[in-house]
């Protein structure tokens, strides 16, 4: 998702780095058009680090508009997203006027266009900006907030600008539309932890990135969507049904009770395949050279989902270290799968990685995808199993 974020001359622009952050954080790709009044309250250093790249501010920069032309961002952005937007910015977008970078990109756009007001709760409720504002909605724009609170001015009342997680959230709500649009989805990430005693546990590896990274891009192509993850050092997504669960049997129960809602079941958790037979109500001590524990296996979540009766699409994940596709394939016949996405692990690859390189095989069809960021691999692998699946799900 590529977003054009414009930052007018208002006292939360010093908020913007960390909405930069937050909308980064749900796999957006942010350019940054500042106003000149912008530039008394944050500064072009700190928007340049967080976003990773340059800053925009003036229409008439020679050497920005031959790398990328006001046009060609006009172009580039899925979504135009302003905030703070002041009472100024809200009247020349209203009035159609274009004194500078950030008005004349919004006239030139065809993106969606979502302003975050910020300003005096006075100025908000004064007529003028209220049929600004009545104005924009009317052509489409989406006004998000303003919020009600303390102001920098002393003064109490609606005016303040959403927070930055708040605005996040609802910019991944207005550009959740898409190939998976109408579909449900349900999606396992993680490791499982299965206990010994109360203070050890038996897990791997897994991280939770590609199953998070999933779960976002099913959302922004327009699904309904449910994770399931076990214990990971992530935040949840935006705007998905997050269920967090620990153990493998939890994480079975969870998901064969969602499976018979969904279209689609997206099994990319790492489950543990055994457990400890017995866990003890009490920290083991040591007790001679060697510790013998005796392992059971687990409820297999895949198998138990792809074999329900009119259930979902059942897409499964193979880590493998050796023999990729005759293992994967092994596990595809197996459990009776729509599709099996197979990575190596081990060296630095798969597990605990930000990015992932894949082998893809489903009836009919195989596809390899190079090694790229887990986001955008997510993006790429939502698309595949739409193109493939949305009709028949």
């Amino acid at each position: 998702m590529n977003i054009v974020l414009g930052i007018s001359g208002g006292i939360a622009a010093y908020k913007t780095p960390d909405l930069v952050r937050r909308l980064r954080e749900r796999g957006a790709d942010v350019q940054i058009v500042l106003t000149r009044s912008a530039e008394e309250f944050v500064t072009e250093t700190a928007l340049q680090a967080v976003s990773g790249n340059p800053v925009r501010s003036n229409l008439w920069d020679k050497e920005a508009e031959a790398s990328m032309s006001h046009i060609e961002l006009a172009r580039w952005a899925d979504l135009v997203l302003i905030a703070p937007a002041t009472a100024e910015i809200l009247s020349r977008l209203a009035g159609g006027s274009a004194p500078d970078l950030l008005s004349t990109l919004c006239l030139a756009t065809e993106a969606p266009i979502v302003i975050a007001p910020a300003m005096n709760h006075v100025m908000w409720s004064n007529p003028a900006v209220q049929a600004n504002r009545e104005t924009l909605e009317a052509r489409g724009c989406r006004i998000l907030g303003p919020g009600v609170g303390s102001q920098a001015c002393g003064e109490t009342g609606a005016g303040r600008m959403l927070e930055p997680h708040d605005i996040a959230d609802a910019v991944i709500d207005v550009t959740a539309s898409g190939s998976l649009s109408g579909k449900s989805v349900l999606i396992t990430a993680g490791p499982t932890r299965e206990a010994i005693d109360p203070v050890r546990y038996v897990t791997n590896r897994s991280s939770g990135k590609m199953g998070y990274a999933l779960a976002r891009a099913a959302r922004l192509a327009g699904a309904r969507v449910t994770l399931v993850s076990g214990p990971v050092h992530l935040p949840p997504p935006a705007n998905v049904e997050f269920v967090s669960v620990t153990t493998a049997q939890e994480m079975h129960d969870a998901c064969v009770q969602r499976a018979g809602d969904v279209d689609l079941f997206i099994a990319a958790a790492a489950v543990a395949d055994y457990r400890p037979a017995n866990v003890a109500d009490e920290k083991i001590k040591k007790q001679g050279d060697t510790m013998t524990v005796e392992m059971v296996r687990t409820p297999d979540v895949l198998a138990a989902v792809a074999g329900l009766k009119d259930g979902p699409i059942a897409i499964g994940f193979a880590a493998e270290t050796q023999n990729l596709k005759t293992n994967a394939m092994a596990k595809f016949d197996g459990k009776k799968l729509d599709m099996i996405i197979a990575n190596r692990v081990g060296e630095g690859r798969g597990f605990d990685a930000d990015s992932n390189s894949v082998e893809v095989y489903w009836k009919g069809g195989e596809q390899h995808f190079d090694d790229m960021p887990k986001q955008n691999l997510a993006k790429e692998l939502v698309e595949l199993i739409a193109r493939e699946f949305a009709d028949a799900s």
